[in-house]
This record gives structure tokens, C-alpha cells and sequence, in this order.
């Protein structure tokens, strides 16, 4: 039952106040003189009966219209239920056809437009024909007379009895309806309108409305409303006794609470709608599992905890999700790795050209495992410059090996909880990067890739790096602890593979637990073979021309890797590729080429004048400029170091962005050419009246590291002798006040940078010819090299 006091509009019908009036049936006279055809305006959610009155607003323009053109004085007019209530603009057909005649009692224009009518219930009628659908449905009706059951009937005055009390107790039991609504009810004494008041005010479906509006018969209607309202009445208690389960002295805390709990008792009532099923799921993913007695203990122990708990409390969803990550982490799952030596030997030949040192170390890897059967993994790390290949040879180890492959970037990473794990019963915890890549991959003997551990974060939030050394100790990491997931993981199965650009910002002790393999750079002609196997098909694909015949000079590549790259790598180079590819792809799209031949004119006109000069080595003798040798974060490169000599008071200076070690080295460069002036053949006298410039050129760019002490050492002694410097020459190596050569690192860098220079001759520290031993022959063809242990040496071949 319901009451509101709000008059409805034809589009929303839901609740509406019913009024039954108690008048007379028109007499057969009065239905004569009814009209035949009838202005018919529709309703969507509501049914209007015979002897009731009922406020609608109306808006549609049709309805209006109706409602203007009414006939007669008492200004009859049809109304019909519509049979589909979502439809905003209903058809004739889509009408019931029989409905009510009512007589407009009252018309209110609002001033939105639309108008309120009230609307008196007379008398039923069928639909005949529809006359007329604009500008408003017309209809020609024959008129239904109510046809009542014999009142002394007493099995029928016991039904209408039933139907007095039903609705009294539904009232009664609705807090809602007003006390004035079961005193009209015991007012009413004619069958009829009693059936219509009660079927205008029950919370039905609109067909059941329907049919009681249809039913001629006043048993059947009695008998179908007797139905409507048990259930009503069952709804109403049902509501009642969930209301009274929950009830309680609630404060602002306990409003949740109290929804939550009535949330709860309504689906006991339905049956029951618990996580039984999920925690059914979650008990048969758990029958075949492979996993340690330990983290069977704890799904047991979470699964006590859900049985106990509703789904709508804060803590079920913590729980089910530590025990769904325990379902899903490959405890005692690994991958079968491939013995197969030859077949990884060919994957990593045909992804990578050259890198025999690194593919040797993996080969020895596989051999031993193949014969042992189990080994603890290696914790590898590849260091090297940017652009060398290092993070796409794991993925080639992982193919080789027949492994997953897993990628972890830690650039930038700061906060060592993205490693090790949140505690769960933190907002939004969640397990570390670590664990969550073996839970992505499936099994626990992943190739595991950790990008850039040399740019890992380190401030007040966190040292990522500190919580790395356990991830990283074969010894250690069989028991690593995440702090989601609170049990020991055993990580010794991984291949965990690190890259770095620069071995000098990695922890000191995170260093100590990885095996270092330096990537050197690539000379010119494993650049251009990487070009002719990778770069060029590569570049074709993604450039759309794989159909088209492009073939690249002999000379094509090496002009554009020696005069448009300086790298280690060959991302540059594959950069200028892709122009080339751009500018062939285009003639392509505008049809006019489709076989192309890529000589130096060619990429001289695709790529601009040659970047990069290589005669930048006099080959003529000066003084005070020698050619150095440098390693950096990018490969190894030359660099020019200048001295001059002026009339002054003695001293030194330097420029050239210099930091403090190539200082140190300039100052004890001096130190020993004052010991050592008399042997130089240099008068005492020049250092107290004469000062020395030294200066690397292209100041705006920091210059660091041990390795240009012998080449500063030359610099200052040619200046201060007026003796030239041997050219086409450059140097390498560090010094002490005695005048001891030192070795210094980055040596394949270095003799690669020195090749593409133009230069023919190297002086290294005799303990560097080892790094020498380890390039092949084919790379340094046409150099040649001075291996010394003391000064006298370096300056006897740069200035003899």
C-alpha cells in the first residue's frame, strides 16, 4: 500500500494518492448517452478503476490536446495502460483495450507547460477501433456495466472479508500509511469500490493491475486480489523482520554497520549468497597445488579466516587476496630448460653478432646444469654502454634456455618496498615487483631481467639497492622474505640477469654478489654486420617496404656509421637507418620507385651533410697537443689536450671543465717534471718565469677519470721543450710521482674510438696488452701498439 503527496505525471505513475468515492453505477440511461468515441490519453505505470479519483500530470502534447478537445459537459475522456512502460511515445496498438472513462473533474496549467488533471473513475470500457491517432488517439468504445457476485453469497462475503483484513493488516504493518487510510477502508460498504481502492493502492506489476481492471467476474477479481495482497503481506513482514533483526541504538559509527547487517539478513532470506562458491574455488585450486608445507599451512589458515567472515567486511577482501596470490605464485613449478647446446648456440648467434665472451659464459652455464641436473643460479651482470644490446641478450638467454623472460626496470626506483612488498594490512598493499613477476610468468626458474641496477634511487624514502642484496646472494636468496606475501620465497632457482651503463654507482657490496661481464662497444665492421642482419630488415617492417628491393652500396653503411654515429652502440645507427627507410617509404606511397639503391649520394641526400669529421688528427708534428684517450658512460672517444707556455711567474693553469682527478693528474704530471728537468733537458729556471696552460677543448663538457696522466705529462714537456709531438698517435694510462705507467680500464673502447679517429699508433701500460689479447686481430688491423712501463718511454716514442 502507499501513499505520497505529489501528483504523478503519465511518464511516472509508481505512487499516487487513490481516493474511492462512493457513488451509484451510471444507469442504463446515462451509458446511453455516453459519447461512442472517446478522446483516449495513455498512462505508463499506473491503472486507473471505476469510483476512484486520481491526480496525473500531464505533458505530452498528444495527452494535452485530448484533454482540451474532451466532450460533453461532464467532459468525459478514455484512459488506457500502456502494455510496454519504457516507451515514451506508444502506438494504438500498443495500448491494452480495455480501460476506464473518466470524467475531468479539475485542470491546473503549470508553468513548465505541462497540466494537471484530476481524473474521476465511471465506468470500464473495451476498445472497439481506434477512429484517430493525431493529433491524439480517438477511439469508438462499447461501455462494460460492473457485473458484481450475489452479495449474500456467503462463501463471496467471506472472500471480501479476507480481503477487508488483509488490507487492514497491511496497513497496520506499513509505517508509512496514514491512520486516515484504514478508517476510509471500514467506511466503504460497496464490493466494488472496496475491490477498486484496494487494487489502486497494492504494489503489483502493472499486468496484474490489468487484469483486475478486466475481470468481469466478481469472484475471480476477489480471488486474484486475495493473491496480491498475501504476498504484499508476506513482503511487509518479511521487511518488518529484517528491520527488527538490525535493529539497535545506532550512532554516527554504526550507520555502515547497520546497512551492512541488513544487507546481510536479506540474503539469508533469498537463500543465501555468501562466498561459499569462492571459497569452493579457491579449495579446488588448492587440491593439485605444488607448494612447501608452509604456504599450505597459510592458505589453510586463510581460508578459515573467510569461512568466518561476510564478503561485505573490510578485512575479507585483505584476506582473499593474500590467499589467491599464495594460489597463483609457481611455488615448485619450473619450466623444463633446454640442454640443447647447438640449438642455443645457433638462437644466440642469430640474435646477436659477436659477444663471443658473454655467449661462451651462458653455453658453460647450460653444460653444467645439463650434467648436474640442478645448479644454483648465477647472478649475472652486463656492463657496458647504452645501445649495445645488454637488456635484448636476456631475452635471447631466455629463448636459448627455454625459459620465461621477465623484465624489471629499476630507474629511478626509490622505494624498497616495491621490491620487497608492502604489509597487506596497509590501503592498497601489494605484493613486490619481484614476486609479482614470477606470479605474471608461471614458474619459479624465470630469466629475470633487472634494467639499470646502477640508476636505482637512494633518499629518505628508501635504498632499494640495500634491499636488492638479498634478491642478489645465491646464498641468501633461497629463504627471501616478501612482506605481503610474509613467507620465504626460494628466488635461487631464477636467472637473474643485471645491465648497467656504469659499474661505479652500483653499491660496493651489491657488486660484490654478481659476476661482472663487460660489454665492450662495437667496431665499424660489427656495426655494419649488425646493420646488414638486424637493423636494415628490421627497419624495413616497421617501415612498410619489406616488398621493395633496397640494397645498400658496399661503402653505404660504413660512410654512414663513420660520418653520422659516435656511439658504442648502434641505436644512432639505427636511427639514421630509419631516415633512410622514411625518405624510401614515401617514394614508395607516391609511386614513383619501388628498387633502390642506397649509395653515399643517397644518404648524403636523405641525411644532410656527414655529421662528424675523422681528420680531425693533424698529420702533422705540433707542439704541446697530444691526442688522449677516454672512456665514457657512452663508449670510448679521443679528446685533445693542449699546452702552451708564456713568460709569467711559474705556476699552472688549467681549463677545460676538468674534474678533480684529471687535476690531481695534471698537478702531478708537474711534480715530475721538476724532478726530472735536468734528464728533460728543460733549465730550471723555466719554471719560476714561465707558466703553463693547460686546456682540453670543448670546455662546456665535464671532463673526469685516471687516464689522461701520461697524455698531460707529454703535453707539458713538448710545450716546455719546443719538440713536436709524433703524430697520428694518441695515449692512455696513468701516472705516479716516480714516473710508473699505471693500467687503466674501457681499453676495446678506447682502441675503438682511436681506429675511427684515423689513428695509427697507441701507447698503453704494458699490464694493458692483455686487453689487447682479447680483441680480435680483424678490429685492430693497421694499428700498432707501444706497451711501457715508465714515462722516459712514453716521451722517447711521442717525441723522439
Amino acid at each position: 500500500m502507499n501513499r505520497q503527496n505529489f501528483a504523478p505525471s503519465e511518464e511516472e505513475m509508481d505512487f499516487m494518492p487513490i481516493v474511492p468515492l462512493n457513488e451509484e453505477e451510471f444507469s442504463k440511461a446515462e451509458i446511453d448517452n455516453l459519447p461512442e468515441n472517446l478522446n483516449i490519453i495513455a498512462l505508463k505505470n499506473m491503472v486507473l478503476y471505476p469510483h476512484v479519483v486520481m491526480p496525473i500530470t500531464v505533458s505530452r502534447e498528444k495527452s494535452i490536446k485530448a484533454l482540451n478537445d474532451a466532450d460533453g459537459d461532464k467532459k468525459i475522456i478514455g484512459v488506457l495502460t500502456q502494455i510496454d512502460n519504457k516507451n515514451e511515445s506508444p502506438e494504438s496498438s500498443e495500448l491494452f483495450r480495455i480501460g476506464t472513462a473518466a470524467q475531468i473533474i479539475k485542470q491546473i496549467k503549470l508553468p513548465d507547460g505541462s497540466t494537471t488533471v484530476f481524473l474521476r473513475g465511471r465506468i470500464r470500457f473495451e476498445v472497439n477501433a481506434f477512429v484517430q491517432d493525431d493529433p491524439y488517439f480517438k477511439a469508438n468504445v462499447n461501455y462494460l456495466p460492473e457485473d458484481s457476485a450475489n452479495e449474500k453469497d456467503e462463501e463471496y462475503e467471506a472472500m471480501v472479508g479476507n480481503v477487508r483484513d488483509l488490507a487492514e493488516q497491511i496497513m497496520q504493518q506499513s509505517p508509512n500509511v496514514p491512520q486516515e487510510a484504514s478508517i476510509v477502508l471500514k467506511n466503504i460498504d460497496n464490493v466494488n469500490f472496496l475491490q477498486h481502492f484496494i487494487a489502486s493502492n497494492i504494489n503489483c506489476d502493472i499486468n496484474d493491475k490489468q487484469n483486475l481492471l478486466e475481470e468481469n467476474d466478481g469472484k475471480k477479481k476477489t480471488t486474484a486480489l486475495l493473491k496480491l495482497l498475501q504476498t504484499e503481506l508476506q513482503l511487509v513482514e518479511l521487511k518488518n523482520k529484517i528491520h527488527t533483526k538490525t535493529r539497535t541504538d545506532l550512532d554516527k559509527q554504526q550507520r555502515e554497520y547497520f546497512l551492512q547487517q541488513q544487507l546481510k539478513s536479506i540474503k539469508d532470506e533469498l537463500g543465501g549468497e555468501g562466498n561459499d562458491l569462492e571459497i569452493k574455488n579457491l579449495k579446488l585450486r588448492a587440491e593439485n597445488k605444488k607448494w612447501p608445507q608452509a604456504a599450505k599451512d597459510a592458505f589453510a589458515k586463510g581460508i578459515e579466516k573467510l569461512e568466518r567472515m561476510h564478503t561485505s567486511t573490510p578485512d575479507y577482501s585483505v584476506v582473499y587476496n593474500h590467499v589467491d596470490l599464495l594460489l597463483d605464485l609457481p611455488w615448485d613449478d619450473v619450466s623444463q630448460d633446454s640442454y640443447d647446446l647447438k640449438k642455443a648456440r645457433t638462437i644466440l648467434d642469430d640474435d646477436h653478432y659477436g659477444m663471443e665472451k658473454i655467449k661462451e659464459r651462458i653455453l658453460e652455464y647450460l653444460a653444467v646444469l645439463k650434467l648436474k641436473g640442478d645448479l644454483k643460479s648465477p647472478i649475472l651482470c652486463f656492463y657496458g654502454p647504452p645501445g649495445i644490446g645488454k637488456t635484448s641478450l636476456g631475452k635471447s638467454i631466455a629463448n636459448a634456455v627455454g625459459r620465461k623472460y621477465m623484465r624489471l626496470s629499476l630507474g629511478g626506483l626509490h622505494d624498497e618496498s616495491e621490491l620487497r612488498g608492502h604489509r597487506k594490512t596497509y590501503i592498497g598493499a601489494m605484493p613486490g615487483r619481484i614476486i609479482q613477476g614470477l606470479r605474471k610468468s608461471g614458474t619459479s626458474n624465470p630469466v629475470f631481467i633487472l634494467d639499470e641496477i646502477d640508476k636505482v634511487g637512494k633518499d629518505f624514502r628508501g635504498d632499494p639497492s640495500s634491499a636488492l642484496l638479498e634478491i642478489l646472494d645465491p646464498e641468501q636468496n633461497t629463504t627471501f622474505y616478501d612482506n605481503y606475501l610474509e613467507l620465504e620465497y626460494d628466488l635461487s632457482k631464477v636467472l637473474f640477469i643485471a645491465t648497467a651503463n656504469n659499474i661505479g654507482e652500483i653499491q660496493p657490496a651489491l657488486r660484490d654478489r654478481m659476476e661482472i661481464i663487460d660489454l665492450n662497444g662495437y667496431s665499424v665492421e660489427e656495426k655494419i654486420e649488425i646493420a646488414k642482419r638486424h637493423l636494415i630488415p628490421k627497419q624495413k617492417e616497421a617501415h612498410g617496404v619489406q616488398k621493395s628491393k633496397i640494397s645498400f652500396g658496399a661503402t653505404a653503411l660504413q660512410f654512414i656509421v663513420q660520418n653520422y654515429t659516435r656511439e658504442s652502440g648502434v641505436r644512432d645507427l639505427e636511427r639514421q637507418i630509419a631516415s633512410i627507410m622514411r625518405n624510401i617509404a614515401r617514394q614508395v606511397a607516391e609511386e614513383t620507385e619501388n628498387n633502390f639503391t642506397v649509395d653515399n649520394d643517397f644518404v648524403i641526400n636523405v641525411l644532410g651533410k656527414p655529421k662528424y669529421n675523422n681528420d680531425l688528427i693533424s698529420k702533422q708534428k705540433q707542439v704541446g697537443v697530444v691526442v688522449g684517450l677516454a672512456w665514457t658512460y657512452v663508449g670510448g672517444d679521443i679528446l685533445f689536450i693542449e699546452t702552451s707556455k708564456f713568460a709569467g711567474k711559474g705556476g699552472l693553469t688549467l681549463t677545460g671543465n676538468l674534474g678533480n682527478v684529471m687535476k690531481e693528474s695534471a698537478t702531478t704530471a708537474l711534480s715530475y717534471i721538476q724532478a726530472n728537468a735536468q734528464q728533460l733537458g728543460i733549465a730550471d729556471d723555466v719554471f719560476t718565469n714561465t707558466t703553463l696552460h693547460v686546456h682540453v677543448p670543448e670546455g662546456a663538457t665535464p671532463k673526469d677519470g685516471p687516464s689522461a696522466g701520461i697524455t698531460m705529462l707529454t703535453s707539458m714537456v713538448s710545450a716546455l721543450s719546443n719538440k713536436p709531438v709524433k703524430p697520428q698517435l694518441a695515449m692512455t694510462g696513468e701516472i705516479t710521482l716516480r714516473g710508473q705507467v699505471l693500467p687503466v680500464g674501457g681499453i676495446k673502447e678506447k682502441i675503438l674510438a682511436a681506429k675511427r679517429a684515423g689513428i695509427k699508433e697507441i701507447i698503453l701500460c704494458t699490464q694493458n696488452e692483455k686487453d689487447i689479447l682479447e680483441i680480435p686481430e680483424r678490429y685492430i688491423k693497421g694499428l700498432k701498439f707501444y706497451y711501457v712501463d715508465q714515462m722516459m718511454e712514453v716521451l722517447e716514442i711521442a717525441l723522439g
